[in-house]
């Protein structure tokens, strides 16, 4: 089984049309049974799977007693990251996973679909025709 996503448009830029990658993710709250669709980033170069600091609200996850504080260092600099200590149920299409999933502490980043332990997991397609294909 497959499932496919075309890029989205993010506008013109000096070097052309920026074409961005993206993924619709199903995530399941820990604590309620209450599941929540984010629009993430397909990023390879990004380690984690992470998500601004508000989404951590609305998956009734607790930076402070459910995650541990550590630093990240990125384009953006420095910035504290919280790691959920517990792995949480993340759905592509019909494909799901038990992924780590951690939490930066602002709200002016997008969501990034990450390496370690969710994109590695699949096999992903890059097309020239702007779709990205998520295959198990």
């Amino acid at each position: 089984m497959a499932v496919k996503f075309s890029f989205e448009d993010e506008g013109k830029s000096v070097f052309g049309q920026i074409l961005r990658p993206i993924a619709k993710v199903t995530l399941k709250s820990p604590s309620a049974d209450k599941f929540l669709d984010v629009w993430m980033v397909v990023d390879t170069g990004a380690d984690y799977t992470i998500l601004p600091r508000h989404f951590s609200e609305k998956l009734r996850i607790s930076l402070e007693n459910d995650c541990f504080k550590d630093t990240t260092f990125g384009v953006g600099g420095e910035q504290a990251v919280y790691f959920f200590k517990k792995k949480v149920k993340a759905k592509i299409g019909q494909l799901e996973r038990d992924i780590p999933l951690a939490f930066l502490d602002s709200n002016e980043v997008p969501a990034l679909l990450g390496r370690l332990g969710f994109l590695e997991t699949f096999n992903t397609e890059f097309l020239k025709t702007h779709f990205v294909v998520f295959k198990d």
